[in-house]
């Protein structure tokens, strides 16, 4: 004979709070109130502006996009954003890249650095952990490869660390060959968790070892540049990928440039000498990041070392927010709200990350 469990009918909360009747203590499901059902509003991790600002001036009109590829405008944006640890940067020089940007940069360090970390950190690979989530992002940034190097480099931001790193060597080495650095060295030093994630306590002791960063790892890497005072405003160009973000990117570029060039700041993205500094911003295009249906999608770092107007600190010191549905008339209220004034727009808000990784959402 095969006894099967019997499921118990559990009381309905709402059926007895619509009749006025409260479950008894004495029963295995007791409801003393009917305030579960009452919503509970929890306040927003940062300050929150609900719509943008119509613009101070006259700002250039929204491209039209191509036939079939429409802008959703009905989901909410909110949540649309993936969870991620790190955003790395690959500075390659260029405004767009093929879909798959693994497949670019043929004979480049650059290219090299995007298939070598895909072999080391994606499914499969020697440091594949689901709970790390590293978003390998190519950016139009200046490549500051060095010549003189024996063995191709790379160079790349890192978010929400807010760091640039100059010369990242990108070749493998063999266990049996490994002689001074490679590209596992970096990730090491880097991009690996400060501490295992708690899902990943089961594995064994070596496994969680090799999971783990190597701080002191860090040590090899002599050029790094904090960014404590530029923003970095970022926006999907990748029309290789798909066409809305392709079209909508130039336009938005040239009115961020246009915009906090009026406000005093700086943004020559052509000198890779110039990264970090009160009165300068950096501006870059940058890959597939997800949701183009969302065009313009933008992302906004704010560096742990900015202060707003009145030299106290940004309130979104350290963060990074995502927006959608970006058009160029929102650009002139999204430098006012969020670069120099700390304040989220909630209506294009897509999602956030903190400094230390934790997901921000509204």
């Amino acid at each position: 004979m095969v006894l099967r469990p019997i499921r118990l009918p559990v009381p309905s909360p709402s059926r007895y709070c619509k009749k006025g009747y409260q479950l008894s203590p004495g029963r295995l499901f007791s409801i003393t109130s009917c305030q579960l059902r009452t919503r509970l509003e929890v306040p927003p991790p940062f300050p929150v502006t609900k719509t943008c600002p119509e613009p101070s001036c006259t700002c250039p009109p929204t491209p039209a996009l191509p036939e079939g590829l429409p802008i959703d405008h009905d989901q909410p944006l909110n949540g649309t954003m993936a969870a991620y640890t790190q955003q790395i940067l690959v500075c390659t020089g260029q405004k767009d890249w093929t879909s798959r940007i693994e497949n670019d940069g043929e004979n480049q360090g650059w290219g090299e650095l995007v298939r070598g970390l895909k072999r080391l950190m994606g499914r499969g690979g020697k440091y594949a952990d689901p709970y790390n989530n590293v978003l390998v992002t190519n950016s139009s940034f200046p490549s500051a490869e060095n010549a003189s190097s024996s063995s191709p480099v790379a160079s790349a931001f890192l978010f929400p660390s807010f760091k640039y790193i100059r010369n990242i060597p990108v070749n493998l080495q063999s266990p049996e060959e490994q002689k001074g650095l490679d590209l596992s060295t970096f990730v090491r030093a880097y991009l690996l968790p400060e501490q295992i994630h708690a899902m990943n306590s089961s594995l064994p002791p070596s496994r969680q070892a090799e999971l783990t960063r190597s701080p002191e790892l860090q040590l090899d890497f002599p050029e790094i540049i904090d960014i404590k005072h530029s923003p970095t405003i970022l926006i999907c160009s990748h029309g290789g990928r798909d066409m809305r973000c392709g079209v909508m990117a130039p336009a938005l570029e040239t009115e961020f440039r246009r915009v906090l060039d009026m406000r005093g700041f700086s943004s020559d993205s052509t000198k890779p000498s110039v990264i970090d500094g009160p009165r300068h911003a950096n501006i870059g295009l940058i890959s597939h990041i997800g949701g183009h249906k969302y065009a313009g999608n933008v992302i906004i770092y704010i560096p742990p070392g900015m202060t707003v107007s009145d030299s106290t600190m940004h309130p979104l010191a350290g963060k990074g927010i995502w927006y959608g549905r970006i058009e160029p008339k929102h650009v002139d209220g999204l430098v006012q709200e969020t670069i120099l004034g700390g304040k989220v727009v909630a209506d294009h808000f897509r999602g956030g990350i903190s400094s230390n990784g934790e997901i921000l959402r509204l």
